[in-house]
Formats: C-alpha cells, structure tokens, sequence
C-alpha cells in the first residue's frame, strides 16, 4: 500500500521549517523540479503498489531524500 506524505510537523516543532529557510536558497528550485517530475509519474507510482496492507513510506518522500544525499555527498542512507 502507498503512503501518503502526512505534514505533522507541527507536533514536533514550534516554527516553520519553511520560514527559516532562505526564499533564493537554490534548494527550494531544486524541490520545486522534483515535485513537478514526482506528479508527472504519480500515476505509475500507484500501479506499482498493492492497494491492502501497511502503507509504505510515500515515494515522493524517498526519491527526495536520495536527491539530498546526492547534493550533500551523504555516504549512505544511515548517515543520512
């Protein structure tokens, strides 16, 4: 089953991530690319989970994770 990206990130924190972060940081591009090319395979992404079970970590999330490891020279997931 495919997970869904749940933004709970106010139970954690008291601040926006997004507000500390630089509006001309080269990053937030670099996101904005990656989700453009995220939804345009979305579709596919949903025939290649089964529609029971536990639900996995969304892979919209895992694919923007190996861009930071790559950007960041991160030596593994672990690491990272």
């Amino acid at each position: 089953m495919r997970g869904e990206v749940d933004p709970q990130s106010s139970m954690f924190h008291y601040f926006s991530v997004e507000s500390r972060i630089p509006t001309d940081h080269p990053l937030r591009r670099v996101k904005k690319l990656a989700e453009s090319a995220l939804s345009a395979i979305s579709a596919e992404l949903d025939g290649l989970y089964a529609r029971t079970g536990r639900p996995s970590i969304p892979p919209e999330r895992l694919l923007k994770a190996q861009l930071l490891i790559a950007f960041y020279s991160v030596r593994s997931d672990r690491l990272f």
